[in-house]
């Protein structure tokens, strides 16, 4: 860019960050084909959007306008979002109602039925195999088979 455009600039909008962010602003305004207020004289268009700011052949405050508007985002609320707020606001009702355990997490290791419909039930068929003895005996540490 040049830097004469910059100095010219400068004296319009003081700040340097607000110039670069309007300036970017009327660039892309011109690459989406917004019409031209000076002689494009083969500079590209940050260069252009420079020199209208300087010439103040656009309007300062339509841009910062424009630049506000393009950063802003509205959220819209589909009905499908209403109906799980709904739901969620059900499922409040019903833990404040007493129906479901305050910690679930809790309720699923007791040895009684949990609160969930499913009991516990412990496998006896592996307590009996780890007290099953092999018939080799217990061997001390850095004892061999041969030295018994």
């Amino acid at each position: 860019m040049a830097r004469v455009t910059v100095e010219d600039c400068v004296l319009k909008i003081p700040n340097r960050f607000d110039l670069v962010l309007v300036a970017a602003q009327r660039a892309r305004d011109i690459s989406s084909g917004a019409a031209l207020t000076i002689d494009r004289d083969d500079d590209k268009n940050p260069v252009v959007a420079l020199r209208e700011i300087a010439d103040e052949t656009v309007p300062l405050d339509g841009l910062q306008e424009a630049l506000v508007k393009g950063h802003q985002k509205l959220a819209e609320i589909d009905e499908a979002d209403d109906e799980i707020i709904e739901l969620m606001a059900g499922e409040e009702e019903w833990l404040k109602a007493g129906v479901a355990p305050q910690n679930p997490a809790a309720a699923v290791g007791s040895d009684e039925e949990s609160t969930f419909g499913i009991g516990v039930v412990e496998d006896e068929a592996e307590d009996d195999e780890a007290e099953e003895d092999d018939g080799r005996g217990d061997l001390e540490i850095g004892s061999s088979e041969d030295d018994i």
